[in-house]
Formats: structure tokens, sequence, C-alpha cells
């Protein structure tokens, strides 16, 4: 039995991948951005262990939900699975000021990554638009660059490959990995969404526990591995990001 971690997991992707998990054995603590959803997510979710509470598009709620992740103990995986789409505006309610696509899909796993204990396995939802994303990461808080939701989402997804690879190049203990789900029928992707939903948790399941899926590195969709943007494998530019998300954020990634 695993010990796993979801982020965004009241709903959509993240509480099938919970479910699945659930019903396989494993114990899954849940996450949601506020207490209501919370209560829905256990509702949905029946055999989690506990949900976490926190609204990823702040800073210092990132750094408190890794404190308390900590304080229930260690995971065996991590799935950072919470995303916000590309019909956000520049800016939002955020607290901090950024763009809320940036701070949820792309900075948010950086600090819960770099604050959480650990874990053996951690898993990056990405998507096939990253290969779109900016490679340069010029203005990540697009405070310079005429606002286009679609060009931030995409640029957030690569930023999450980027810090799958990032990790496995620099945690040689851990396998960190980055998935596409998919266009799927969720509340983001909408109803009209061609591709599988079933299939959508499936790897994520797989790479968090599967035996045959001790690897590191690499970019998955529907448990094959498929080609990235070219910045992907790039060292200097997994640094850059780093160094970019510590210098927002105040927290060091080490």
């Amino acid at each position: 039995m695993a010990r796993i971690f979801i982020t965004g997991s009241s709903d959509g992707i993240g509480l099938l991948i919970a479910k699945s998990l659930i019903s396989s054995g494993h114990e899954v603590v849940l996450h949601a951005r506020n207490d209501q959803r919370a209560a829905d997510a256990l509702r949905a979710a029946p055999g989690a262990a506990s949900v976490l509470v926190a609204d990823l598009s702040s800073i210092q709620a990132n750094i408190g939900l890794a404190h308390e992740a900590n304080k229930t103990g260690g995971f065996d995986a991590v799935i950072h699975n919470a995303g916000v789409g590309y019909r956000e505006p520049r800016r939002g309610n955020t607290v901090d000021g950024l763009p809320p696509v940036f701070a949820v899909n792309s900075l948010s796993p950086y600090i819960l990554t770099s604050l959480i204990n650990r874990p053996k396995r951690i898993v990056y939802t990405s998507s096939g638009l990253h290969r779109q994303g900016d490679g340069s990461l010029e203005d990540l808080e697009w405070n310079q660059r005429t606002w286009s939701g679609y060009n931030a989402y995409s640029d957030s997804k690569l930023h999450d490959v980027l810090l799958a690879f990032a990790v496995a190049r620099k945690w040689e203990d851990v396998y960190s990995n980055a998935v596409e789900p998919g266009w799927v029928a969720t509340k983001m992707g909408g109803a009209g969404a061609p591709d599988s939903l079933s299939d959508a948790p499936k790897t994520q399941v797989w790479l968090a526990t599967g035996d045959d899926a001790k690897v590191t590195g690499r970019y998955y969709f529907h448990e094959r591995e498929q080609g990235v943007h070219a910045a992907a494998f790039q060292a200097d530019v997994q640094d850059r990001l780093l160094a970019e998300c510590e210098r927002i954020s105040g927290v060091k990634f080490e």
C-alpha cells in the first residue's frame, strides 16, 4: 500500500485518480481549495484518509499546505494535479498580484515540491499545449507582454515539464515524471472535449504506484512516452525556472 497526496482532488481528474487509488487499497490524502469543496471531496471519495485545504493561488497558502502535509506523515507519491485553464484573466484574485495561471499551474507545484518532505515518486500534470510554451522564460509574471490566456496556459504546462525533469536530474532518489491526461470533459476541458475521461487518470495512478513505473525524467500520454518541447531537457532552462520561482516565491529548491 502506498500513501499518496493529490492536489486539486475535489473533482475532475484529481478525484478520479483518488477514487482509483482508494479502490486499490492505497491511502490517499486529498486537497481542496476551500472547506465546502473539502467536504464535497470526502463525500465523493469515501475511504480517503483526510483532506487538506489551501488556495493554491497564494504563496503563503502553499507554504502552509506543505507544512500541514508534512505533519500528516511522509508520502510515497505526490501527484500535482491542480490547475486552472486558459480563460483566467491576467490578474484575478491572487493576493500576490500574479496571474492565476502561473500562480496555480507553475508556482504552486514548485513551492510544494520544495517544501513537502521528499517522496519516492512525483507526478506533474502537463498538457500537449506545453509544446507551444515559451522556452525563453521571459516575463513569467506577464508584466510586459500583452496578455494571452492561451499562451499563459501553454507556458505553465511547459513549466510543469521543466520542473519534473529538473527534479529527475537533481534528486536521483526520486522518480519524477510529467503526464498529459488529454483534453477531456471536465469543467476545464468542457463538455465537447474529445479524449477519454476514463483513461485520463490511469497514467498518474501507474506512475504513482506501478512496480513497472520506476522511471524518471519522462513525459507520458496514456502510459506511452511522448516527445516534449525542445527546451525541456536543457539543464540551463530548468535551472532558470527554479531560480525565477525562488525569486518570486522566496522558497528555495534544494
